[in-house]
């Protein structure tokens, strides 16, 4: 296979989002609310079970009033916002609005971290003319991350599930990634950390090279294997 473009899935892949307590925190910080140690440490694991921090934990259960929007909350901002404050109001917290406050703080760039060697695959790519797609299932618009943290040049194309209605794993949403790119499905590598979702791609025809979604300080080098994946003999760049 000759890999001619390049599409990274977003959280647990290129970024990944602060610990629930960090966003907690930040949010009580912001907004002058006050609690005690105790409680703040009974709100994150709240939170946490809740599954309320969008790229952070999965619920441990949906409310079956939830179940529908949580299913297709990548597919509209509205639904997005409303499926993860859906879930924050499990949890009761002092002010009603910190739901909201807490859900604006995760689309904010301070509140994402570039895994430690993302910066240098996706120039380094850049460089050898491999053009990087960004493919995400989300409910709002990321690009200002990728810009607050010097990846935009790097990135020739953005493909999010709310801005065509279409979810990961649905072919088309990588179909029309491809697209985006220029290049034929089966020269391009998709790279992510959901087995279910970014395993779509295989569909149109991409490779698929997997990472695991870890804390940033856990994973310095794992998408490194994707610039060795280049230097087989045949693949672009070689």
């Amino acid at each position: 296979m000759a890999i001619k473009g390049v599409l990274f899935d977003f959280s647990g892949t290129l970024f990944r989002i602060e610990s629930t307590r960090q966003w907690l925190t930040a949010v009580l910080a912001d907004t002058g609310t006050e609690q005690p140690g105790a409680e703040v440490d009974r709100l994150v694991r709240e939170l946490e079970r809740a599954g309320a921090l969008p790229g952070g934990p999965p619920p441990e259960a949906v409310p079956a009033h939830l179940a529908e929007l949580w299913a297709t909350r990548d597919e509209s901002a509205e639904r997005h916002r409303a499926a993860y404050t859906g879930l924050a109001r499990k949890v009761p917290l002092p002010d009603p609005r910190l739901y909201d406050a807490l859900y604006d703080r995760h689309m904010t760039p301070a509140a994402w971290r570039p895994y430690p060697d993302a910066a240098d695959v996706l120039h380094a790519l850049q460089r050898r003319g491999v053009p990087v797609g960004v493919i995400s299932n989300i409910g709002w618009d990321l690009r200002p991350i990728f810009r607050a943290h010097g990846l935009d040049p790097a990135v020739a194309a953005y493909v999010l599930s709310y801005e065509h209605r279409i979810q990961k794993p649905d072919p088309e949403l990588f179909r029309r990634a491809c697209d985006a790119l220029g290049t034929d499905p089966h020269d391009v590598l998709m790279v992510g950390d959901d087995r279910t979702a970014d395993a779509g791609a295989t569909a149109v025809g991409c490779a698929v090279h997997f990472v695991d979604h870890l804390p940033v300080d856990r994973r310095p080098d794992g998408l490194r294997p994707v610039l060795a994946l280049l230097d087989r003999p045949g693949a672009a760049g070689a």
